[in-house]
């Protein structure tokens, strides 16, 4: 005889939920979504279907909290808030609702009410069958896809992979295409891919608009896009008036507006916008590491000048260091800002502070996408060049961040670096075989495999034992080599149509 424990627990395996999404709590900032979450409830932001969302997304933090009572409450405003949208509309929205009820009612021991939820997702699903050629929904992969593209970047291929297969149900559904179009814009944040035309992202911003015309955020986006990718500034700056226009209210608008503002060195602006925010009770740790990159922007520009005004310097350390503390707070796993403050505590003489952050970060790196890495490898090798003793662990790691995304700001910036500092050492001691080692990674980095060979090779003239120049050296001309077979192969003839 069965068990109707374990009957119980096979049926909620089958039920498409965020308890069987495998969502592990590990890989969440359960503070920092709470906070984004209760924000965007508290200000009703987003679209159509939005506010239901962000209490389902709230009853599973809750849940994860150790709060099932509350959680249980969420859920149940959700499912209120999702017919109120979609009416008679709602069933297939509500299925994994009613997943997430028959697993929260299965935690409480209220058995009787899990098997109840169970049954409604059974019902509606023999209602209301999925097309043949899916497994599922439209509706839930739509809900899985947002769940994971709001629950942490570590689920971005998933989220993608969901919106994907909703647009294959339904191609024109203005939400699978807002979800697509954000999901490629973050995921193309962390790496540097070239397109020759406009990249994946950009033509999905474009075509959610023209489904959705009047999205203030997809504007916002859009605009990041073609300044940061094509230098389309003059569409871009249309786009920002049109965006503030539609959503001047909307927080999520105005913090992609400031960036646009900071990266078009309107700062002032920038910061008006941002603060403005936090009037608002905005508490995100996205708003605070934006005020910090515009407060480092004013210092780094005063410290370009001949003569610094120190007091000024000060200033805008002192703010830049106190936002990106609130940010940190805020969002615990915030490596970037973290990577960030570190270095503004060694610039502000805190070395011992400095040291115990980059620690940290370090420890947790490699979960990180490869532009959130160079960026920290970058910003680490500056505190050990400029800060430490340790020279030459900056330079390790300063060639370590030309061997992750190419052609970004801060692989330029590692380029301009290494060859400055190889060639001012070259100046004092022609003989110095570490210069020309450095010389050879950079040349490797650029693709210019023939001057990396000639770098390593006076390298190790110079220090013959050398096992990284030689193993570079061995992987080059292998490389050569067979780029001139591939050059010298002759090209197969395609037999003749008779």
């Amino acid at each position: 005889m069965s068990d109707p424990g374990n009957d119980l627990h096979r049926r909620l395996q089958k039920l498409q939920s965020r308890f069987t999404w495998d969502l592990k709590k590990e890989d969440l900032e359960l503070d920092d979504l709470s906070k984004q979450l209760q924000h965007d409830i508290d200000l009703q932001l987003g679209q159509r279907g939005a506010l239901a969302h962000s209490y389902r997304f709230l009853s599973y933090v809750r849940y994860l909290q150790g709060k099932p009572e509350e959680a249980l409450s969420l859920l149940t405003e959700s499912e209120e808030k999702t017919r109120e949208c979609y009416g008679q509309e709602s069933e297939l929205r509500l299925i994994v609702t009613y997943g997430d009820l028959a697993w929260l009612k299965y935690h409480t021991e209220d058995y009787v009410q899990s098997q109840t939820y169970c049954q409604r997702v059974e019902d509606i699903l023999v209602n209301h069958p999925p097309d043949p050629s899916t497994d599922l929904h439209p509706e839930v992969y739509g809900e899985k896809g947002w769940t994971f593209l709001k629950f942490s970047s570590s689920y971005y291929t998933k989220a993608e992979d969901c919106f994907c297969k909703a647009l294959k149900l339904q191609p024109d559904d203005w939400e699978w295409n807002n979800g697509y179009a954000i999901v490629l814009y973050r995921t193309e944040q962390n790496v540097n891919d070239w397109y020759p035309e406009e990249s994946p992202a950009t033509e999905q911003l474009r075509r959610a608009l023209e489904i959705n015309p009047d999205d203030g955020v997809l504007m916002s986006m859009l605009a990041l896009k073609l300044v940061h990718d094509t230098n389309k500034h003059t569409e871009a700056k249309g786009l920002v008036k049109k965006a503030l226009e539609v959503g001047q209210d909307n927080t999520q608008v105005t913090r992609y507006v400031a960036k646009y503002l900071r990266n078009q060195d309107q700062v002032d602006e920038s910061i008006d916008l941002l603060k403005s925010m936090l009037e608002k009770k905005s508490q995100s740790s996205f708003i605070h590491h934006q005020l910090a990159l515009c407060y480092e922007k004013k210092k780094n520009k005063l410290l370009g000048k001949r003569v610094r005004p120190e007091s000024e310097v000060q200033h805008w350390t002192r703010l830049c260091i106190q936002h990106l503390e609130e940010s940190v707070r805020l969002k615990k796993g915030f490596n970037a800002a973290k990577a960030l403050l570190a270095l503004q505590y060694a610039q502000n003489f805190e070395r011992r502070r400095a040291q115990q952050m980059f620690d940290d970060v370090l420890q947790t790196l490699e979960d990180e996408p490869p532009g959130i890495r160079q960026y920290i490898y970058r910003y680490y090798a500056e505190f050990c060049y400029y800060h430490t003793p340790q020279k030459d662990l900056g330079l390790t790691y300063y060639k370590k961040a030309l061997e992750l995304c190419i052609n970004t700001s801060h692989w330029k910036h590692c380029v301009k670096k290494l060859t400055t500092i190889a060639e001012g050492r070259l100046k004092k001691n022609r003989s110095d075989a570490a210069s020309y080692g450095i010389l050879g990674a950079v040349a490797r980095a650029e693709g210019n495999r023939s001057r990396a060979v000639r770098n390593y090779e006076r390298a190790l003239e110079l220090d013959a034992n050398n096992d990284e120049y030689l193993s570079a050296l061995c992987e080059l001309r292998l490389d050569l080599t067979a780029h001139r077979e591939e050059k010298d192969r002759p090209e197969e003839k395609l037999p003749e149509v008779v």
